[in-house]
């Protein structure tokens, strides 16, 4: 074993066997390189070290009866990587494969002994994952085409009766122009231009999971609006749902205003109306999407005005109650 290649043997015996908690004696680390066939003294281990820690590799000693060592320079603490750890295995959007793998890899960039306290195993209630391992594939050609500026063709699908995952309008492909990739209650979308939408040309999104064979194409994009601010969009359309945005007031039990704040954020327009209730203005797209929010809390929260949408949840809510007749 050449020097630079000792070199880079005790790099790697550092990285995976030491942390903070636990390192290596200069009597371990040249027991190690004996017991390879690799003569090895004191001497020799300092100057290794002190050649890691002048090309930027932090390895830390610790002075005592024996000095010690340990590889200091990790990108991630280990609380940092349990937070990863936890966000992989709980998300639906990630597949149980690719979940394995990207833990396994988050695992690397911890010590051995360290590494086994990643090995979480993270249950939520009613957390499914997905199976389609293709999706990976899709974010990446949909973000090469967002910053090429270029439209993109796809497939769009909808699940069956019989729960098979098919095409929509007979597999004709959707041509979009891709604008930014949003992330919502663990699910990707995409916002961008449709010109052929069905209900005229307008600014719209698509659930990524349901989006198939995605193709960049060589058409420019069509330019954003003037102004146009993806944030904004998000803020301003309740959910991401197709609806009219409109500004609606509603009034709600004193207990709801977590869930107000929790979905509208603390800068949510407030005023207290009584002991029990205050009302809250919130800017929603009024679809359905927004009527079963409303109606979860069982009458806790009421929708006020405008009075045409308190007029269209009313008729909801009598057509739901014809069905139960």
């Amino acid at each position: 074993m050449t020097g630079k290649e000792r070199l880079i043997e005790l790099l790697k015996l550092l990285y995976t066997k030491t942390d903070e908690n636990h390192l290596l004696s200069t009597a371990q680390i040249v027991s190690y390189f004996t017991e390879r066939g690799v003569p090895t003294d004191r001497e020799t281990v300092k100057a290794d070290i002190d050649a890691l820690n002048r090309c930027g590799i932090e390895i830390y000693p610790v002075k005592g009866t024996q000095t010690k060592y340990y590889f200091s320079d990790r990108q991630f603490e280990l609380a940092e990587l349990k937070l990863l750890v936890d966000a992989v295995e709980s998300s639906k959007f990630i597949t149980s494969k690719k979940s394995e793998i990207l833990v396994g890899k988050l695992m690397t960039m911890a010590g051995e002994a360290s590494a086994k306290e990643l090995e979480r195993h993270l249950y939520t209630a009613g957390r499914i994952k997905p199976e389609n391992e293709s999706i990976f594939l899709t974010v990446d050609t949909i973000f090469k085409a967002i910053n090429a500026e270029r439209q993109i063709a796809f497939q769009y699908c909808e699940y069956a009766p019989d729960k098979s995952f098919v095409p929509k309008h007979d597999g004709e492909k959707y041509v979009f122009s891709p604008y930014a990739m949003l992330y919502n209650e663990d699910k990707y979308y995409l916002l961008g231009y449709s010109e052929h939408h069905e209900k005229g040309g307008k600014i719209i999104t698509y659930r990524v999971d349901r989006m198939k064979l995605p193709e960049i194409l060589d058409t420019p994009i069509v330019p954003r609006p003037e102004g146009f601010d993806p944030v904004d969009y998000t803020v301003d359309v309740f959910s991401m749902f197709d609806g009219k945005p409109c500004k609606v007031r509603v009034r709600c039990e004193n207990r709801l205003m977590n869930y107000v704040v929790d979905r509208f954020g603390e800068d949510v327009q407030t005023s207290i109306v009584s002991k029990e209730r205050f009302d809250a203005v919130v800017d929603v797209s009024v679809s359905q999407t927004f009527f079963a929010w409303v109606f979860q809390f069982a009458g806790a929260m009421q929708i006020v005005s405008p009075k045409a949408v308190k007029e269209q949840y009313r008729q909801m809510l009598d057509k739901a109650q014809e069905q139960l007749k």
